[in-house]
């Protein structure tokens, strides 16, 4: 029976969350002694295996922290613009606090779910886990809460149960701060590259905040594509929807590797951008400055936020039983030479070119 008890049978027994039954059978600081010894003797009786407080570490840091990003086969974590700078993050302040930083990846789909667990999820000397990128389903969820046992926060990553710390951007937010821009600019007609009903969880908010931003300013047409974020994806999707729809003066990508992808289908159509076609991002990755024109976007910030999911984590081991937390980092809108106020010229001088196509 003894290899058939977890985490979370001993929590239910215990009446104790999953997390301070982890903190005491591992002799860690934040629980009473009180906490402790009831705990322990509640998973002695159900016959889980226990170690003796001289065999456990008691220091109660962060030692060894695992590091799971989500990964694309022809696009590796670290070559991915926006979680390469979540990394970086990462990496500084466990180089100050001089934490053991254990790495892997995650295959997935797609729409980021998980098509392999990592071996990383069976290391028994882990203090704690970040998962960046990745949709966490149940079979992570499970081995996460019956075998690993141990603190975890999401960097731009969700959960089926909502159950983990998370650090995320506020996509929703942000998004209609961007179309709003461009309403500002005298746009009507705006289209949007990503953010299908179906797609990751930021993308979708993004989606609804462009569809919030229409409403309330009431734009009453939408364009929207369901366009992977794979840039020859966006190219095309792009040519199709600006023949489909000559009237539109201005796109909102999902992110900026789709957005400098329409910069480059428009200009091979011969729209111009951006003086018959305004285009606006999201993240603010590297390159967006130095395409031609410079990509105006929405900046998240990247490093800070994995800065903040070690933090995050470090809370999270003074105070295990503390209601779930999310922080949100505000985008704030970064402008460059991609956007210009519509005219009835550039809008008549779609049109026209349509015909004439």
């Amino acid at each position: 029976m003894a290899d058939q008890v977890t985490l979370r049978d001993i929590a239910e027994e215990s009446g104790y969350s999953i997390a301070a039954v982890s903190l005491a059978l591992r002799h860690k600081p934040g629980v009473s002694d009180t906490t402790r010894e009831h705990i322990l003797a509640v998973a002695e009786t159900l016959g889980y295996p226990l170690k003796c407080s001289e065999e456990a570490d008691a220091s109660g840091e962060l030692k060894n922290l695992g590091l799971i990003v989500k990964s694309e086969p022809e696009n590796p974590p670290r070559a991915n613009p926006f979680y390469s700078r979540i990394l970086v993050g990462i990496e500084d302040v466990c180089r100050r606090k001089d934490i053991n930083l254990l790495y892997a990846k995650i295959l997935v789909d797609a729409n980021n779910h998980p098509v392999q667990i990592p071996k990383l999820l069976s290391h028994s000397e882990l203090d704690g886990l970040l998962i960046v990128g990745a949709f966490i389903d149940e079979a992570v969820t499970s081995q996460l809460e019956d075998q690993l046992q141990i603190p975890v926060v999401l960097v731009d990553a969700y959960d089926v149960n909502e159950a983990y710390d998370a650090v995320v951007s506020d996509n929703f937010s942000g998004a209609y701060t961007a179309v709003k821009y461009l309403i500002d600019q005298g746009h009507r007609h705006i289209g949007m590259l990503g953010g299908c009903q179906s797609t990751y969880p930021s993308l979708r908010e993004r989606r609804y905040g462009y569809e919030q931003a229409l409403l309330d300013y009431e734009i009453p047409h939408s364009y929207l594509t369901d366009c992977t974020l794979r840039p020859d994806d966006a190219f095309d999707v792009t040519q199709e929807l600006l023949k489909a729809n000559p009237q539109i003066t201005a796109i909102f990508g999902c992110n900026d590797e789709v957005s400098i992808a329409a910069i480059q289908a428009a200009q091979k159509m011969g729209r111009n951008v951006p003086e018959r076609l305004s285009i606006i991002g999201y993240d603010d990755i590297d390159f967006a400055q130095y395409v031609t024109p410079p990509l105006t976007t929405m900046r998240v910030d990247k490093i800070m936020m994995g800065r903040e999911a070690v933090r995050l984590l470090l809370w999270r081991l003074r105070d295990p039983d503390a209601a779930r937390v999310t922080v949100t980092v505000h985008s704030p809108l970064i402008e460059r030479s991609s956007v210009i106020p519509c005219s009835e010229k550039s809008y008549s001088e779609n049109l026209i070119s349509a015909t004439k196509n």
